[in-house]
């Protein structure tokens, strides 16, 4: 079994469900008592926040690419970055380790594709939302049509990453308000919705879609299980 590298705390809310995903993945394949072999660094979430804020990438690149090293160091064979608005700096991360990188695009590029969808929503922080480096990859690599909310559904959906879910908050007025906005997404030709931000599963559940919800959370873990788990098949 291959050892993962989970560089997590983005924030550590949407961390806790990767281990477990992962852990029970791989007890559904190997069963017993088997558990995942895992190495975790967890970075403090406020220096990146103030860093997506200020617009300093390079700064938040430096922080990651030195936990990704670490990772790689303490014995890592497959590096999983459990954050979708970080992988903004997925490159850098790429360049400074030796080790394979699994981003969580292509998992999610890939499970869309199975199901033979060809336009999707997206939610997630407006840097993934309004910036290209998730969408571009989408649509140049999957073939995907891509579409995001109106700017003031952005917006909450923003505010509500920040303010609420990463400080293990869940309310229910929240859920509602992005509930309205995925029928919006599905009314404006959506045959499917990604949930691009790691907290974001944390309040949305799949009956409060009118269509098929592709959980990045879920879909990223399960796939680096699936990979640590190559060898023993």
């Amino acid at each position: 079994m291959k050892t993962l590298g989970l560089l997590g705390g983005m924030s550590w809310e949407s961390t806790v469900p990767y281990y477990k995903i992962i852990n029970r993945t791989v007890n559904q394949h190997l069963g017993g008592l088997h558990s995942a072999e895992i190495l975790l660094y967890s970075v403090d979430f406020q220096q990146i926040e103030e860093m997506q804020v200020a617009g300093r990438w390079t700064e938040a690149a430096e922080v990651l690419t030195s936990g990704a090293c670490r990772l790689e160091q303490a014995g890592a064979d497959l590096l999983v970055l459990c954050t979708n608005t970080m992988h903004k700096v997925a490159s850098e991360i790429e360049a400074a380790t030796s080790i394979p990188f699994l981003h969580i695009a292509d998992a999610t590029g890939d499970a869309i594709r199975y199901r033979g969808l060809s336009v999707v929503g997206l939610l997630g922080t407006r840097f993934t939302m309004e910036e290209t480096f998730y969408r571009h990859r989408l649509e140049d690599r999957y073939g995907l049509h891509v579409v995001t909310p109106e700017e003031s559904d952005r917006g909450l959906v923003h505010r509500v990453i920040y303010d609420e879910l990463c400080r293990g908050q869940i309310l229910e007025e929240s859920r509602r308000q992005y509930r309205k906005i995925l029928h919006r997404l599905a009314a404006s030709g959506a045959e499917g919705i990604i949930l691009g931000c790691t907290e974001i599963s944390l309040l949305v559940r799949p009956e409060d879609s009118p269509v098929p919800l592709f959980d990045t959370t879920e879909i990223h873990a399960r796939r680096a299980a699936e990979l640590a788990l190559e060898s023993e098949s």
